[in-house]
């Protein structure tokens, strides 16, 4: 009998430890196994995660240097075309400055305005609020610049800066080419301003 169970025990490969009645072997070897399939599973599910995130990071790195490097603000405002009319008569400014006041102010469009004229220096106009300006830089104006007052609150079409020198207060936002006697047509009545398409 004693022979039969070594000679049992020796065919099967157990251990001392192992007997075939072990209940606590068995069952480590079931959570062994459930636990490496797991990790398996959970593996293969990391390494896609990273080959999905690898992917993505290969085709917008590239993009994003590209427009970085082609221009750093791509959607820049400068060139804009903003047209003043009353129907008769227009006046056309280019923008010429990409800052926080100009971008309001063009956020702000279309809109009706009155002109009026100020001290034989510009033509003037009060929007309907104040522009958002904080960090716009200041400027010197010249003639044919249109500008932003900021304490006033009021656009300007300069055509008589002679004495006028740089200011904080100042904000470039173009440059037009008219006459003042063109300027003149469009004062004391409604003009409509508008962005070109």
């Amino acid at each position: 009998m004693l022979l039969d169970r070594l000679y049992w025990s020796v065919s099967n490969g157990l251990s001392r430890n192992e007997g075939p009645s072990s209940p606590i072997m068995s069952n480590r070897k079931q959570v062994a196994g459930a636990n490496s399939r797991e990790n398996e599973r959970m593996s293969r599910f990391n390494r896609q995660i990273f080959a999905l995130l690898l992917a993505a990071h290969s085709v917008t790195l590239p993009t994003m240097s590209f427009a970085q490097t082609k221009d750093r603000n791509p959607t820049s405002v400068i060139g804009t075309v903003v047209r003043f009319t009353d129907g008769a008569t227009t006046v056309d400014v280019t923008v010429g400055e990409d800052s926080p006041a100009v971008r309001d102010f063009l956020s702000m469009l279309p809109l009706t305005l009155k002109l009026e004229e100020f001290a034989g220096r510009e033509k003037i106009s009060y929007l309907p609020r104040k522009l958002k300006h904080i960090g716009s830089p200041g400027s010197d104006p010249e003639d044919g610049d249109l500008i932003y007052f900021v304490p006033w609150g009021n656009l300007g079409f300069y055509y008589n800066t002679a004495g006028i020198d740089y200011s904080d207060q100042t904000l470039h936002i173009g440059t037009y080419k008219a006459s003042p006697g063109t300027l003149e047509k469009l004062a004391d009545r409604p003009v409509t301003v508008e962005v070109l398409p």
